[in-house]
């Protein structure tokens, strides 16, 4: 998978881990909820784990974190769990200043794809399929867990996960005789209806380029299937496949029928997000992190909120994909160090963590996990239990393209995105840009 661009990602990854080493690790606002040394005995072992959820900024998190620790300490009276606590970039900032003399702690959190290579390429982060294929073993929604796999052996364990649903305003699509599209052709006779009409099909704030990215993701997976864009991206394929260029197509078609709002490309998508709070446009493609604005968030008018709604993405006829194959990806992981003192402990310790991270964040924290949910008998929003249901039944989920790709190819396929939503480049030109980066890296 992708072993040239790695070799760049872990060559920039080390010099940018010394040149912090040098600076000296930043632990300004660091928590260390540390009981190390109290009451142990000479057979107690402790996890050093380190995890970015202060209880300043993420009150909910942290809470559900203290709980899962002191139940695994409990069941484990010879364990005890250190814990450091960091801010977002701290935590970042500190795992590779701990990375450069090997010392990272037994238990920490990690991202997927790109973010795990240089530790990866290290050697420091340790396998855990055995955990996958024993007490976890089809625990997980399809295509979260392997989002933290290299060349098949995955080193990290997800705890959240986001889908991309379609949201719409159905007091809007009543008024104008709109029926909820199942199909991208349906989606078309939508969106002209509406444009007809004088109203917004489609919130869109491309100013920050992974927007429309979502879009053209899911009709790649709806024409070609879901491996064809992942394939293009790890080189086992082509952004020149067929499905690909008719993907970029179709979104010009979309823009060239007035899909979006005006000026898409020049709004931030927290502006075009307010067109859809505002009820200034129909339809709104967004991630479920945003679920608590349409369901618990008091800001917005209850009226609103009663009208949103939300549609899995409209498949395409004689298309390869299915309703189900969701765009999206998840949040943040676990690992276990590859030097850890005690790592059959700390593998235990996070499969634990998994588990019980399951059961509480989406009831505690609003937080959708990446573990599959029985919603029979829990107290949550309609709209949560529908999404967790349907997430029971996805057969794929295909991890947002520029968080699988390098940075600097990244980058080119937003930008590409952007020229594309834009008109300045043809479909064609959009797939050769894109070729051409991920050529560079191999």
């Amino acid at each position: 998978m992708k072993k040239g661009w790695h070799k760049v990602i872990f060559s920039f990854a080390i010099v940018s881990m010394f040149a912090l080493a040098a600076c000296g690790g930043n632990e300004e606002g660091s928590e260390d909820n540390s009981t190390s040394g109290e009451n142990e005995s000479d057979s107690s072992k402790t996890i050093e784990f380190m995890h970015l959820w202060p209880e300043g900024s993420s009150k909910q998190h942290h809470e559900i974190v203290n709980s899962i620790i002191d139940e695994f300490e409990t069941d484990h009276p010879d364990v005890t769990v250190d814990v450091e606590i960091l801010g977002n970039e701290q935590y970042k900032e500190k795992l590779k200043v701990l990375s450069t003399s090997n010392e990272l702690p037994d238990v920490g959190m990690t991202w997927a794809a790109g973010f795990l290579d240089p530790y990866v390429s290290g050697n420091m982060f340790a396998p855990l399929d055995d955990i996958l294929e024993g007490q976890l073993q089809d625990k997980f929604v399809p295509g979260t867990a392997e989002a933290y796999a290299i060349d098949d052996t995955t080193y990290g364990l997800p705890l959240e996960l986001n889908i991309t649903p379609l949201y719409y305003n159905s007091a809007i699509f009543e008024e104008h005789g709109v029926e909820v599209p199942s199909t991208f052709e349906e989606l078309k006779v939508a969106i002209q209806t509406l444009a007809d009409a004088g109203v917004t099909p489609i919130a869109l704030g491309n100013k920050d380029r992974w927007t429309g990215s979502m879009w053209y993701m899911y009709l790649a997976d709806r024409i070609g299937g879901p491996e064809v864009l992942n394939n293009a991206i790890d080189r086992t394929g082509s952004f020149e496949d067929p499905a690909l260029i008719k993907a970029a197509e179709e979104v010009q078609e979309l823009v060239d029928m007035g899909a979006f709002i005006n000026g898409f490309n020049g709004l931030g998508n927290d502006e075009a997000k307010g067109y859809f709070i505002n009820e200034q446009a129909a339809m709104y493609l967004m991630a479920t992190w945003d679920l608590p604005e349409w369901t618990t968030n008091e800001d917005n008018p209850q009226e609103f909120r009663d009208s949103v709604e939300y549609t899995k993405f409209p498949t395409v006829e004689g298309g390869e994909g299915d309703i189900n194959s969701f765009v999206g990806g998840p949040g943040v992981g676990l690992f276990v160090a590859e030097n850890s003192d005690v790592k059959e402990e700390a593998k235990e310790f996070v499969t634990f963590f998994v588990e019980k991270w399951g059961e509480r964040s989406v009831t505690d924290a609003g937080v959708i996990p990446a573990t599959k949910v029985d919603t029979e008998g829990i107290d949550l929003p309609q709209m949560y239990i529908d999404i967790l249901n349907d997430l029971n039944e996805a057969s794929n989920l295909t991890l947002y393209a520029d968080v699988q790709m390098s940075a600097g190819v990244a980058d080119v396929h937003l930008d590409s995105i952007q020229a594309l939503f834009g008109d300045a480049i043809t479909p064609e030109d959009f797939a050769k840009q894109q070729e051409d980066a991920l050529a560079a890296e191999e």
